[in-house]
């Protein structure tokens, strides 16, 4: 909580205002790890889910979140996201977190496909221990939009502690990379547009290191250059 108390005063102002939110929405290039993961028969949507989760890891700002009227840092994730079931309807996908590459995607898939499955809304989230749900980052993926925007709802608008996260279309573009609708949504109060900016160059950094394990990914405390 030490690197928190730079920021409380931050945290006071935008706290107190009607709306704490900060979302942005920008176009992430990342390097295509789909061949790879075609290679070693893993779905790409798992192995980026976990690069985004772990990058989340990485920077404490996204750790932050309000607990008991109390600013807490969080030590692990527990991973929520959204799928659609076979009626066309959402649903939440929700499973403890496994930080081998292999373990985490089988359960991230039996955890999709339990809640795909389901006809009525996943409810098992809403029964966890209210401490416990702070553990959580909100994941939607929309595969076949390159959107431009997007706003999530938050139980609480003065404060929205638990970021949301959402990515969309993958485009393909030159020297083997990607393109890829980004949002991130954060309480203003933990996160700002510089930590968002750490947050795209982590997760690239993660599939990168993923692809090339001779790569030698940054720091995610890195300052970014000046304009």
């Amino acid at each position: 909580m030490h690197n928190f108390e730079h920021r409380r005063d931050r945290f006071a102002l935008f706290d107190g205002m009607d709306s704490a939110v900060v979302n942005i929405t920008f176009t992430m290039t990342l390097p295509d790890f789909r061949p790879w993961c075609k290679a070693h028969g893993l779905p790409p949507f798992h192995v980026m889910l976990r690069a985004v989760l772990r990058s989340v890891l990485a920077i404490d700002n996204f750790r932050y979140r309000v607990w008991q009227e109390e600013v807490i840092r969080i030590e692990r994730l527990i991973p929520s996201f959204t799928v659609v079931n076979q009626h066309n309807d959402l649903n939440f996908a929700q499973f403890d977190w496994v930080d081998d590459l292999r373990g985490f995607v089988a359960a991230s898939v039996a955890a999709r496909d339990e809640a795909a499955g389901m006809t009525a809304l996943n409810m098992s989230h809403r029964f966890a221990a209210p401490r416990d749900a702070k553990d959580q980052v909100f994941i939607t993926c929309i595969p076949w939009l390159d959107f431009t925007s997007i706003q999530h709802p938050v139980a609480s608008s003065s404060t929205p502690d638990i970021p949301s996260l959402a990515w969309g279309k993958f485009r393909d573009a030159p020297d083997s990379t990607l393109l890829v609708p980004f949002s991130v949504q954060a309480h203003h109060g933990f996160v700002d547009g510089f930590h968002i900016y750490q947050l795209a160059e982590k997760i690239a950094a993660e599939l990168t290191a993923l692809i090339d394990p001779g790569f030698s990914a940054p720091c995610a405390s890195a300052r970014a250059p000046l304009p």
